[in-house]
C-alpha cells in the first residue's frame, strides 16, 4: 500500500477507543536525553500508567521517538477554487503524514478567505477531513487587492487566527498601518508577504550571477528588505504584531534581529528550502526550484541558518504550495512559483541540518512547536502525564526516498524528488485521535477494523 492509496481505519479514534503506544522514546527537552516510556491515550489525554478498565488498541513503536505538537504556520490548501492541486482534506492528511498536528492555511484561494462564510467553510472541511487541525488566516484586504481592509473583526469572530494577503504584499503603507492597529486590538498577528512588486517586476529567480548565466529575469533581495524595513517602522508606530513570512535575504535577518533588540513585537519564519538550497539549483531550469521568494545565494543561506540558531527566526514553516504537474511542466518563466513541503519538511531538517551537526534537534523542534504555538496564542506542552495527546512518532533511523508516489498531497512538485531522507512518521495523534499512521504500523487489536 503506497501513501496515495492509504485510508484511515475508522477504529483509530481514541475518543471511542483507548490507545496504548509501546516501545517509543520521549525526548526530554531539558536534558536532551531520550527516555523510553509506554503511554496510554484515553479521552484525548496522555497517561503514563494504564487507566483501570481500559482495553486499548496497541501500537508497537519500537525505535520511534515521540515529538510533541508540531505546527506549520504557512500552508496553501488551495480550497476553495483550486482543488485540482490540493484540498483541505488532502492537505490536512499530508500535514499529519509529515508529523504536524496543526497547520495554518493561507487565504489566497478563489474566492479568497475574506468573509466569515469562507472561514466557516474551511473549518467545516477540516473537521470532516480528520487529519491535522487547520487554522485559517484571513485576508488583510478585500479580495487580496490591497485597496480596502477586510472586515477583520468579523473574520476574527468567525475563527481567523491572523491576517495575510500572502502571495501579494500590501503595497499601501496607510492600509498596512491600519491593519496593524486593528489586529493589535484583537491580539492577532499580521502575517506579511514582504515584496516590493515594483522592484521585483516580472522577475522569477534571484537577481545574481546564475540568473544572468541562464538568461532569466531576477528579483533583487532588496525587494524583500525594503518592505520589511517599512513594516518594522509601522510596528514601531502602531505597536501591532507583525509576523514576516518566508525570509530569504541576509539583510532581512539583520532587520528582524534589530527589531527584536528594540523589543518590537516582530516574529519571522524561514522555510526548509531556503535553509538548505541556493539559486545554483535553477541552472537546470527545473521548475520545482522556482519559489517566491526565490532561492538566493550561499551568503543568504548561511545568514538564515545563523538567524535560526540565535532565535532571530522564530519558526520553520513549509510554505507548502502545491501545483499540478501540468502547471509546472512549462517554460521556467511561465511556471507558477512554489513547491510542496508538508511531507518533507521534518525529514529535510533531520537529514541536512540535524544529522550533519549544523543545527541542534532541540532548535528545530522549538521552531516547529512552541514558537509557532506562541504566534497563534496556543498552548504547548511537552509529552507528559495528563497533557493533551498531540504528538508524532518518528523513526529517526529509518529512511525513505522522495518520489511522486510517496505523497498523499494531490501534488508532487517537490524540490527533493529522488532524495533519500531520514525520518519516517509512524503515527500522528491530534487530540488523541490517529490523524496518520504509516502503513507499516498495524494496531495489534483490530477485530473491529473497517476501512472508511
Amino acid at each position: 500500500m503506497n501513501a496515495r492509496s492509504f485510508q484511515r481505519l475508522a477504529l483509530w479514534d481514541s475518543h471511542d477507543r483507548p490507545l496504548e503506544l509501546q516501545g517509543a522514546e520521549i525526548l526530554d527537552s531539558g536534558t536532551g536525553r531520550m527516555n523510553r516510556q509506554d503511554i496510554w491515550v484515553v479521552d484525548g489525554r496522555i497517561h503514563f500508567q494504564k487507566p483501570e478498565g481500559t482495553t486499548p488498541i496497541v501500537f508497537k513503536l519500537d525505535g520511534a521517538t515521540l515529538f510533541p505538537r508540531l505546527i506549520d504556520v504557512h500552508v496553501h490548501l488551495r480550497e476553495p477554487g483550486f482543488e485540482e492541486a490540493e484540498t483541505v482534506a488532502t492537505g490536512a492528511l499530508a500535514a499529519a503524514k509529515g508529523g504536524f498536528s496543526a497547520i495554518c492555511c493561507m487565504p489566497n484561494t478563489e474566492p479568497p478567505i475574506d468573509d466569515a462564510a469562507t472561514i466557516r467553510y474551511v473549518l467545516e472541511q477540516a473537521e470532516r477531513a480528520g487529519g491535522a487541525k487547520v487554522y485559517p488566516f484571513a485576508c488583510i484586504t478585500r479580495g487580496r487587492k490591497g485597496e480596502t481592509l477586510a472586515d477583520m473583526f468579523e473574520l476574527a469572530e468567525a475563527g481567523a487566527r491572523g491576517f495575510s494577503d500572502d502571495g501579494s504584499p500590501v503595497m499601501n503603507a496607510e492600509i498596512m498601518r491600519r491593519a496593524l492597529e486593528y489586529s493589535k486590538m484583537m491580539g492577532l498577528p499580521i502575517v506579511a508577504h514582504e515584496e516590493d512588486t515594483h522592484l521585483a517586476g516580472p522577475g522569477c529567480v534571484h537577481e545574481g550571477a546564475v540568473a544572468t548565466r541562464v538568461g532569466l529575469r531576477g528579483i533583487p533581495r532588496e525587494a524583500e528588505d525594503i518592505m520589511v524595513a517599512r513594516d518594522i517602522a509601522l510596528v514601531r508606530l502602531t505597536g501591532g504584531r507583525l509576523h514576516i513570512c518566508h525570509v530569504s535575504s541576509k539583510h532581512t535577518v539583520e532587520l528582524v534581529r534589530q527589531a527584536k533588540r528594540e523589543g518590537l513585537p516582530v516574529t519571522a519564519e524561514v522555510t526548509p528550502h531556503h535553509l538548505v538550497l541556493t539559486h545554483e539549483r535553477i541552472a537546470g531550469y527545473d521548475t520545482n526550484f522556482k519559489l517566491n521568494p526565490p532561492l538566493r545565494e550561499e551568503s543568504d543561506r548561511l545568514a538564515l541558518l545563523e538567524g535560526l540558531l540565535d532565535g532571530t527566526l522564530d519558526c520553520i514553516a513549509t510554505d507548502h504550495a502545491p501545483h499540478t504537474a501540468i502547471a509546472k511542466q512549462v517554460e521556467f518563466d511561465r511556471a507558477p512559483m512554489g513547491v510542496t513541503g508538508l511531507e518533507t519538511a521534518l525529514s529535510i531538517c533531520l537529514t541536512d541540518l540535524v544529522n550533519p551537526g549544523l543545527v541542534p534537534l532541540d532548535t528545530v523542534l522549538r521552531a516547529l512547536g512552541p514558537h509557532p504555538a506562541a504566534l497563534l496564542g496556543e498552548s504547548w506542552t511537552p509529552i507528559q502525564d495528563g497533557a493533551p495527546a498531540d504528538f508524532t512518532a518518528i523513526d529517526l533511523k529509518r529512511t525513505w526516498t522522495v518520489s511522486t508516489d510517496s505523497f498523499v498531497s494531490k501534488s508532487a512538485n517537490s524540490s527533493f524528488l529522488g532524495r533519500e531522507l531520514a525520518g519516517v512518521t509512524l503515527l500522528t495523534l491530534v487530540d488523541g485521535r490517529v490523524a496518520w499512521s504509516d502503513p507499516s504500523v498495524v494496531p495489534v487489536q483490530q477485530s473491529a477494523a473497517r476501512v472508511s
